[in-house]
């Protein structure tokens, strides 16, 4: 029996990622974003995701990422979620990388591979979806599904 499809929306982007040192304020910025904000404190660094249109041009930020967001939202005891996405595209040699919220999982890409991606996932059994008001870089390069 086959592991059932993981639907996945493709969110409004595109986002940057960046790290600063982990006594550094968050900063002021982060309030801007609309579509997407995320900022981890560890004893080794912070790191926000955010909108990339929020982050000043001149701080340092690896850029250009788009987000799939898993519908949910989904139980905290399931298993095997991020393997069913990370396998497929391991295979198709696509980076990644992973944020987990209470509710859902988000697995970011760079744009330049959300193509290859998408149809990785799609050979998977996966079901890609564009949502509403992601037609820009990141939705420009995918076709709706």
């Amino acid at each position: 029996m086959s592991a059932p499809a993981i639907h996945l929306d493709l969110l409004p982007g595109p986002l940057a990622l960046l790290r600063l040192s982990p006594t550094t304020p968050i900063p002021p910025w982060t309030a801007a974003a609309q579509n997407f904000l995320t900022i981890s404190r560890t004893p080794t660094e912070l790191s926000i995701v955010a909108d990339a249109r929020v982050v000043p041009a001149d701080v340092a930020a690896e850029r250009d990422y788009c987000a799939f967001r898993v519908r949910g939202p989904m139980p905290l005891h399931l298993v095997g979620v991020m393997a069913a996405l990370a396998v497929p595209l391991a295979e198709a040699a696509v980076p990644i990388f992973v944020i987990a919220t209470y509710d859902t999982d988000y697995l970011l890409v760079k744009a330049a591979d959300l193509e290859h991606a998408r149809q990785a996932l799609e050979r998977a059994g996966h079901l890609v979806f564009e949502i509403e008001g992601a037609a820009d870089e990141c939705g420009n390069r995918m076709t709706t599904a």
